[in-house]
């Protein structure tokens, strides 16, 4: 990828050279990679005071973050009281019952119930009807030359998928959509935009209320419909039971990861596909290296490119001392081009053995929506290379998200050979 970034960013200084506040600068979140490395080589266990938060950009140490440090880092409502922020409490109230946002026992009690409907099994037994849905979405531009990838395929596959996972109506996709992209813009951006908060407060009541009437609807139902919101309803571990709240929490998090993060897989995906032509020819000759593909392009363009964790008491990282309580951002973009672990990394590679990124997360908080993202993508590389074999740019500038963790095109034009052929 192009280094123009890397001189905007070696005018400055010190620390105010490598912070994170650059990804505001639309220059920088076009590329953050110069900037990353910037971090992994001058500065791996980095002290941002413009976030004030560690920054971790080295393969082992944000695997050691993952591992070790505490994802509990959610203001309760009430220190936002005494923050003087009562107005967020809605927020708050939802965020602390999301499995993102616990440590175990409680995190381990939500996942053990929420990730029976995610099982590989099951996924195996959607791959054929995901793979209908996307050749139907293909069929539907096949013969107009041209579509916006993230329009006509990266948002509606994962939408209507999703809404079929949690059990409610496809025709709602268009709703949750929505409130997902504006809930994941809370999580993915660093700090508080008191402009934005009306809207995520009217976000996450809307959300709150959908989820609300559709379990006190089926509750009324003597078949209702299968999906993960019944299944969490229903669902017992040694007598234990999830309680309203914690339903709704737990589905508004799967819907929000199940929706953003594959929209983002498949954007990011076909534009990198398209900037390595040589590696796209190579997926048009032999499908077989779709699989392998998916797992680049999850290292190369990592959806999901950073999180952030507590420190659970003081720590040694890389020389420096974590204080207990500290927040960290572990940068799983950063660590994803780390050359002590990946050969190259700045080089895309279809064929790449030995890929354990971390797009997905690690240990106890690895995405429990991993499985169904990877059928998801292979099936939409594996339909693009083998019906679509001339795709190609349309001209004009990208625009990436407003979304500084969640990494993600806003469109991306495309064009090849209209048919009206089935394929």
């Amino acid at each position: 990828m192009s280094g123009s970034t890397d001189g905007a960013i070696s005018r400055s200084s010190g620390a105010s050279a490598l912070s994170l506040y650059h990804l505001l600068d639309p220059d920088v979140l076009a590329n953050p990679y110069p900037l990353f490395q910037r971090l992994r080589n001058e500065d791996p266990v980095h002290w941002d005071p413009f976030l004030h938060t560690w920054v971790v950009t080295r393969y082992a140490d944000v695997l050691e973050v993952l591992l070790t440090f505490s994802a509990d880092r959610t203001h309760t409502p009430e220190k936002l009281k005494a923050m003087g922020l009562s107005e967020m409490s809605p927020i708050a109230r939802l965020m602390v019952k999301q499995m993102l946002f616990m440590d175990p026992p409680a995190h381990t009690r939500l996942r053990s119930l929420a990730s029976q409907a995610f099982s590989p099994a099951r996924v195996a037994v959607l791959r054929s009807h995901i793979r209908g849905i996307v050749n139907r979405l293909l069929d539907a531009v096949r013969s107009k030359g041209e579509m916006d990838v993230i329009r006509d395929l990266g948002e509606p596959l994962p939408a209507i998928v999703t809404a079929e996972m949690l059990g409610v109506p496809e025709e709602d996709r268009h709703r949750l959509k929505t409130w997902s992209a504006d809930f994941a813009e809370m999580l993915g951006n660093f700090q508080h935009n008191p402009e934005h908060a009306p809207r995520m407060l009217r976000t996450v009541q809307d959300m709150t209320t959908y989820f609300r009437d559709t379990i006190r609807a089926m509750q009324k139902q003597d078949h209702p419909r299968e999906g993960l919101v019944h299944s969490l309803m229903t669902a017992e571990v040694n007598g234990d039971r999830l309680t309203e709240e914690e339903v709704i929490a737990t589905s508004i998090v799967t819907m929000v990861g199940g929706l953003e993060t594959t929209t983002n897989l498949i954007g990011n995906g076909v534009l990198t596909l398209l900037r390595h032509p040589a590696e796209l020819k190579r997926l048009q000759q032999d499908s077989s290296l779709v699989p392998a593909a998916v797992e680049e392009m999850l290292r190369y363009e990592s959806p999901s490119q950073h999180t952030g964790r507590l420190a659970p008491q003081d720590v040694n990282l890389g020389g420096k001392t974590i204080r207990q309580g500290q927040a960290v951002m572990a940068v799983m973009a950063a660590a994803n081009r780390d050359p002590a672990r990946f050969p190259d990394p700045d080089r895309f590679d279809v064929s790449r053995t030995d890929n354990r990124h971390l797009a997905f997360g690690y240990a106890a908080h690895f995405c429990f929506g991993a499985a169904l993202a990877r059928v998801e993508g292979t099936e939409v590389f594996e339909a693009l290379v083998r019906r679509l074999p001339d795709l190609e740019l349309q001209p004009g500038a990208l625009v990436w998200r407003n979304n500084l963790g969640l990494r993600g095109l806003t469109a991306l034009p495309v064009k090849f050979q209209a048919s009206h052929a089935a394929n």
